[in-house]
């Protein structure tokens, strides 16, 4: 038997939480990271909808919104017509922002309080694979070694070694266009976070924890990450350089769009930027490498400790390799828009505009989109695969990470089921006329029924062990 059933590549926000999610199931999983130590700088600002709902399923969504800051709409493409979270339906409507670094420092203390073991500074070199399991060759503080386990997970980013190990391809596009981004502090900051669009640029001026306020974009023009690239950019776009000094991280970030051909190959699995990557429009990548990491992790927890059959791991890519798709579209179209300067892009972006104003509801699907919350996965009963639209209270149902029972009604059919199965079973009103309803851990819809005997029947098809 390996030490670790899981080897887990990058100790990123997706790493960890994949981690943790293998923790909570019952495995033994290991982190390695390249890094000795965590960057001190925050890729990702924006915590969407339905990652705030993934935390709140395993009771650890107080601390992050407890050091965020509630967004109550967002942005398709930089458009001025802002899209309405309000209205989403979910006890989170809204868009939290919260960098990246404590995004970090939270998920390492939940993976480290489930007994997650994390090596920093050890940087995977190579892999192969065969019937008994993954072996990796990793250089360490203590020069190389080798280490096997049943499966391994690359969340090791764009770059992903474990992707070009496995030999799994990344199709895609290369970067044509470059965005901007500082974190710098402002002397005559504007009265409220804002944007500005025109023939001159995009910009974005929102404050972050600290004192100092993220100034990101794109220009037509070159950019060069120097705080005076920046100033004369900003200048240009925004008539003024907002008195920025002090810069703790320039940087500038191309459109290259890429998808993996498959997020799982064997014992293989890819998950975050390691299996899509693009252009940063709507902050919605470490959002959705969190909810790639929430969707593999139970499945392989179950097969892991026998209590699914093995093909359940092959829904990971049918789920998740769809929603890559979608992602990709989407942010190249956001890219589109963001980079229309011209006389003519600019119209494009006036007519989208206008059509959202006169269309509620097409922003309004542009909202579930972003923020997940439209996503479903693929079921033979109506209601498979789509997620359960629940209270706070009815997520923390899911804190232990494993299917549960939901019913109206629990009546002595049902609870016989309950046990049968090993199941919890919970009364709470549901949204839809069933008389019950599988969760998934992951907090969709895994089957259902009219009558106890209809919904022990749909789990016969499911690969339960």
């Amino acid at each position: 038997m390996n030490a670790h059933d899981t080897v887990v590549v990058g100790a990123g926000p997706v790493g960890l939480w994949t981690a943790a999610e293998l923790a909570l199931g019952g495995g033994r999983p290991l982190v390695l990271e390249r890094a000795e130590q965590r960057s001190p700088h925050s890729k990702a600002l924006a915590i969407h909808p339905r990652t705030i709902e993934v935390l709140a399923m395993r009771g650890q969504e107080q601390a992050f919104l407890d050091g965020g800051l509630p967004v109550p709409d967002g942005h398709f493409g930089m458009l001025p017509a802002r899209l309405d979270f309000r209205e989403l339906a979910t006890p989170f409507p809204f868009m939290l922002a919260h960098p990246q670094l404590r995004t970090e420092e939270l998920l390492e203390q939940h993976a480290l309080a489930l007994g997650v073991v994390i090596r920093r500074g050890h940087r995977v070199t190579g892999l192969s694979q065969d019937e008994q399991g993954v072996t990796l060759r990793v250089s360490g503080p203590d020069g190389a070694y080798e280490i096997t386990a049943d499966h391994v997970v690359g969340a090791d980013g764009a770059g992903s070694t474990v992707r070009q190990a496995a030999g799994i391809g990344f199709p895609g596009t290369d970067s044509t266009i470059f965005g901007f981004l500082g974190d710098v502090e402002l002397a005559e900051p504007p009265e409220r976070p804002g944007t500005w669009h025109n023939a001159h640029g995009a910009l974005i001026v929102a404050p972050i924890p600290g004192g100092r306020y993220r100034v990101t974009g794109y220009a037509p023009s070159t950019f060069a990450p120097t705080l005076e690239s920046l100033r004369e950019t900003t200048q240009r776009i925004a008539g003024t350089d907002f008195g920025m000094h002090s810069p703790v991280w320039l940087s500038r970030f191309g459109n290259a769009t890429r998808l993996a051909a498959q997020y799982r190959k064997g014992r293989v699995f890819l998950a975050g930027d390691a299996a899509h990557m693009h252009f940063p429009a709507g902050g919605v990548g470490l959002n959705v490498g969190l909810q790639d990491a929430m969707n593999l992790g139970w499945k392989l927890a179950a097969v892991q400790r026998g209590r699914a059959e093995a093909s359940l791991l092959d829904t990971y890519h049918q789920e998740r390799h769809p929603v890559g798709e979608s992602l990709v579209e989407h942010t190249k179209a956001q890219t589109a828009l963001i980079t229309a300067t011209t006389e003519e892009g600019l119209s494009l972006r006036r007519f989208m505009a206008d059509l959202l104003r006169a269309h509620p509801d097409v922003a309004a699907e542009l909202a579930d989109t972003l923020t997940a919350l439209a996503v479903r996965y693929p079921g033979a009963h109506p209601l498979a695969g789509r997620r359960l639209p629940a209270t706070r209270e009815q997520l923390r149902l899911l804190r232990e990470g494993r299917p549960v029972l939901l019913t109206q009604e629990a009546t002595p059919a049902l609870k016989d089921l309950a046990v049968s199965a090993d199941l919890q079973l919970y009364e709470t009103e549901l949204p839809w006329p069933t008389a019950a309803v599988l969760m998934r851990p992951d907090g969709h819809v895994w089957a259902a029924g009219d009558t106890a005997g209809q919904l022990a029947d749909a789990m016969t098809e499911l690969p339960l062990a």
